[in-house]
């Protein structure tokens, strides 16, 4: 059974899935758009004051880059790759997301 045969959606929505991602590790890697991430943009000034709005938007551009670089290796290879691939992918997104919520709170930090 390969990755394909799991896939129900058309391939359209998937490919727009990976531009998506890929335009917000853009736009975050390039230090913008802190707004856009949850907690920081709804956190009061003062809060707001103790983080590096610059490291905050990296790491989380760095974080949404490898979820990119992930997406886009399973759509490309998707009936080469096995099923169990789905559940790796699962657990690195969630190492991943892991990684990047101690990251944002340690040397994002002032």
């Amino acid at each position: 059974m390969t990755l394909k045969d799991l896939s129900t959606g058309p391939d359209w929505v998937q490919w727009a899935v990976l531009v998506i991602f890929a335009l917000l590790s853009i736009l975050f890697l390039s230090g913008r758009g802190s707004c856009l991430i949850a907690g920081y943009n709804t956190s009061s000034k003062e809060n707001q004051s103790k983080y590096d709005a610059k490291k905050l938007c990296r790491v989380a551009g760095g974080g949404m880059a490898v979820i990119t670089v992930f997406l886009f290796v399973m759509s490309v290879w998707e009936e080469a790759l096995p099923a169990a691939i789905a559940y790796i992918f699962l657990a690195l997104v969630a190492v991943d997301c892991v990684v990047m919520i101690v990251l944002m709170n340690t040397i994002c930090k002032k």
